[in-house]
């Protein structure tokens, strides 16, 4: 009884020290940690130093002209330039070194430099100045994300297989991930076992599916559940009230930043979650324990029991079709996040509209009238596009991503174009909230 109670008492003291450390970041308070390149920390805060600020600010400005990492590593290296270096407790020093291309990646895309402070996916508005303008952020992160466009495509790398060793087809055997390579592009796909391992021609039920699509279906039937507090409650039913708000409230959280977690974060979790996903002849079945979620959120939750720790399923519509020696999967239109691919009209008028601005702002005091007529439209036109070129990061990078409420197309995105300023408005009215 003593070592319980002594058990107890250091979850009670560790999710009290975890609301406090989430309490201040949400403040905007710097909680510890080595600060990034840029700045140091004092009283408790962080302070611009200004040659290490100059640095980041060039290294922001060379990958908004280069549009590549390697390149902009590359020039680096030749400039002799190097990491944030400090000296440990034990007086070892650390850091110090050229950069790495996973090290520039993670601070073209740190927002502390934006002036926030992010806690389990969320940023908060943080005491201390920002380094990088909005103008410049936005710039680097609309090439970000035109580069993971040209990496969702299959053009630039190969992606993981999110769903590998859970997929089994209508007859029970394990769906392998595979690939194609047509006109230079390398397409993905799960293939059932006895396609791979036996003559194809016996296998008449077996199943080739393209991985993007699969994928995309079971990870927003998931992401779904996760946003759906009656369902999170219907599938976890706990018996403190407290620990059940905070497990729906973490659920919403992982549910709306899905998309900006590390595909390693994405696999863990899938792979945490279920058991297995059939794919039937007109719907995917996903058997996950909804019990695990509390552990796999970090709530404090019972330990399942064995009859507690049962498996629910999700299902999701689709249809199969035959094509050559196999049979493919064509998914049903159900999907309440996004669209396959990106929207080349709603790109276009993203891209229009920076350059819109860009022409804007170096105009020097011209009328909106000329620089409307000098590129050629109206000045209505003209303005409703600058508009646009304020549209929150993440709206944008999901529009380039091609992750779109489905009902978001040019005509109604330029219908919005007066928008509010708040991101969290623009959320609600285009439908991304």
């Amino acid at each position: 009884m003593l070592l319980s109670f002594a058990q107890f008492e250091r979850e009670v003291i560790g999710e009290r020290i975890r609301d406090k450390i989430a309490a201040s970041k949400q403040k905007g308070m710097w909680m510890g940690g080595v600060p990034p390149l840029g700045y140091r920390v004092q009283d408790r805060k962080l302070v611009i130093v200004d040659n290490e600020a100059e640095l980041v600010r060039a290294i922001f400005r060379r990958y908004a002209e280069l549009s590549s990492v390697r390149l902009l590593k590359a020039e680096l290296d030749a400039q002799g330039r190097k990491s944030k270096s400090w000296t440990s407790v034990a007086g070892r020093v650390i850091g110090g070194k050229p950069f790495s291309r996973g090290a520039l990646y993670l601070m073209l895309r740190n927002r502390t430099y934006r002036g926030e402070i992010v806690h389990k996916g969320q940023s908060h508005p943080g005491e201390h100045p920002p380094i990088i303008d909005q103008p410049l952020r936005d710039a680097v992160q609309m090439r970000l994300a035109g580069n993971t466009v040209k990496r969702n495509a299959g053009t630039r790398t190969h992606q993981p297989s999110l769903l590998a060793r859970m997929l089994f087809d209508a007859e029970g055997s394990r769906m392998t991930p595979s690939y194609a390579v047509k006109k230079g592009t390398r397409h993905r796909y799960y293939v059932s076992r006895p396609l791979i391992t036996e003559d194809q021609r016996e296998s008449a039920t077996a199943l080739r599916i393209p991985a993007g699509e699969v994928e995309h279906l079971v990870t927003n039937r998931v992401r779904q559940w996760l946003l759906d507090p009656g369902g999170i409650y219907q599938a976890t039913r706990l018996s403190d009230p407290p620990a059940q708000r905070r497990l729906i409230a973490r659920a919403a959280e992982i549910g709306k930043s899905w998309v900006e977690l590390p595909g390693t974060r994405r696999r863990a979790f899938l792979t945490t979650l279920i058991d297995r996903i059939d794919v039937g002849a007109d719907q995917i079945d996903i058997h996950f324990r909804p019990a695990r979620l509390g552990a796999l959120l970090d709530v404090a939750t019972p330990l399942p029991s064995a009859s507690d720790d049962q498996t629910q399923i999700l299902s999701v519509p689709i249809q199969l079709r035959r094509t050559g020696r196999g049979i493919t999967m064509r998914i049903d239109g159900t999907d309440p996040f996004a669209t396959a691919k990106p929207d080349a009209r709603l790109v276009k008028l993203l891209i229009r509209a920076r350059r819109f601005n860009a022409t804007l702002l170096d105009s020097d005091g011209v009328p909106f009238a000329t620089l409307a007529k000098r590129q050629g439209v109206s000045p209505s036109y003209f303005t409703r596009l600058v508009r646009l070129s304020y549209l929150a990061p993440d709206i944008t990078e999901a529009i380039l991503d091609g992750r779109q409420p489905r009902d978001l197309t040019a005509d109604k995105l330029l219908a919005h174009s007066r928008l509010p300023l708040g991101w969290p408005e623009q959320r609600n009215v285009l439908g991304f909230a």
